[in-house]
């Protein structure tokens, strides 16, 4: 089992689909999920249009799934217990009726701009662990990611309604749900995708970020901040970057000048230093050497900036696993994370199937059997999933005063105009 799973050893499959049948009837939030997805009713069909997949018991695979309203969402969701959902974009037709349609005229035509950030694509700046695991010290490479991605986001896109999510396991997803945003072209998801990547090339190739111009662009200059803050608290100290004689070649192929980087590398060669130290040495000489003026940003960007998934975030048809979704490896639910809060959020401690029930036969002991405060509340509001729905509520309810705010203005327009 990876360090980070909570599934003791003899949890059973009948255990999960068990746990998740109830985890649906009394845990999962359809009301609000459907609010969300309906985004107030922006149009007739934008929730019935929107394809839906579930991933079944032994990994059945199912796509093109639609629903109605709320209530078929919820019974099939009890009826089918889906070990994983994911959401996709919102067609021009029902998703179930594709089948029944002439070639080439179900498309896509909406969907939330997403963003996928996993912590395997770390693993080659990353020293505690590597692949699936996860420990403290290395969320902080999701932390850094969601504060500049979430500025970006906002401040050079004016993108407002941004609802990030813990994937249940070693990663973090962004949907972002302003109706400008929703409605981009593949074009578009790529050209914003594009804008906000830094880090570029192979695997096979070391250095993977070049700065041009004398003075960075005002959007790296907003993220270096966030850049520095990290690399200095975390990576020279926590990671210990430069501990083993591998990690020291690597960033040593970052310099780009040869006669710098064998000062570097002798000067390492002749002491004992800590990571820190060496780290301040190779600044030294970096700075020494005026040809050299955005190296320093770019070997710290290389270790610190998000590293995107490009293709999730530009297809229209790519599906994305959904907010409260529950891991099937780590049993932990996925969770709204707060970017206000970032740096408190521990993934170690986001609530798990079995410890929900465990919560919720608390409660019920914990109201000595009065029945009318057990039902004033809602199940899940019970438990410590009530802090991801509080996150949850806001983002939903912001964007429905937005909604109601479009449409009062159209109504003062029509009112002026006379256009009824």
């Amino acid at each position: 089992m990876d360090k980070n799973t909570s599934i003791p050893q003899d949890y059973s499959q009948d255990d999960l689909v068990e746990l998740l049948r109830q985890y649906y009837k009394r845990l999962f939030p359809c009301k609000l999920y459907h609010r969300w997805l309906a985004y107030g009713g922006v149009s007739k069909n934008y929730f019935g249009n929107r394809e839906f997949s579930f991933t079944l018991k032994d990994d059945v695979y199912i796509r093109y799934l639609s629903f109605a309203d709320v209530s078929e969402f919820e019974k099939e969701l009890i009826k089918r217990i889906p070990y994983k959902i994911d959401i996709g974009a919102v067609y021009n037709y029902k998703p179930k009726d594709h089948k029944t349609l002439q070639a080439g005229t179900f498309k896509p035509m909406e969907k939330e701009l997403v963003f996928d950030i996993d912590m395997t694509d770390y693993d080659e700046v990353r020293t505690c662990c590597s692949g699936a695991s996860i420990c403290r010290k290395c969320w902080m490479f999701m932390t850094a990611a969601l504060k500049i991605l979430d500025a970006a986001l906002e401040e050079d896109f004016g993108f407002k309604y941004r609802l990030w999510v813990y994937s249940g396991r070693r990663g973090i997803h962004c949907w972002v749900a302003d109706s400008a945003a929703r409605k981009l072209t593949q074009a578009g998801r790529s050209a914003v995708v594009e804008y906000l990547s830094v880090i570029k090339g192979s695997d096979s190739q070391v250095k993977k970020v070049y700065f041009k111009g004398s003075n960075l662009h005002p959007s790296l200059a907003r993220a270096n901040k966030i850049v520095k803050e990290f690399f200095c608290k975390y990576y020279l100290t926590e990671q210990n970057i430069l501990d083993k004689e591998e990690q020291e070649k690597i960033m040593l192929k970052l310099i780009p000048d040869e006669t710098t980087r064998q000062k570097v590398e002798k000067a390492w060669k002749d002491g004992n230093f800590s990571t820190k130290e060496k780290w301040d040495i190779l600044e030294n000489n970096v700075n020494a050497k005026m040809t050299l003026k955005h190296v320093l940003e770019e070997i710290m960007f290389q270790y610190v900036y998000p590293r995107l998934d490009i293709n999730v975030s530009k297809g229209l048809n790519h599906l994305l696993k959904s907010p409260f979704c529950v891991h099937p490896k780590t049993g932990r639910v996925c969770v709204p994370i707060d970017p206000k809060q970032a740096d408190e959020f521990d993934p170690m401690s986001v609530p798990t199937l079995s410890q929900l029930f465990q919560e919720l036969d608390a409660a019920k002991e914990a109201a000595d059997g009065n029945e009318a405060d057990m039902k004033q509340k809602k199940d899940y509001m019970k438990t410590s999933l009530k802090h991801g729905i509080k996150i949850f509520q806001k983002f939903i309810t912001d964007i429905e005063e937005k909604n109601k705010e479009n449409r009062r203005s159209v109504n003062e327009q029509k009112a002026q105009t006379g256009d009824w």
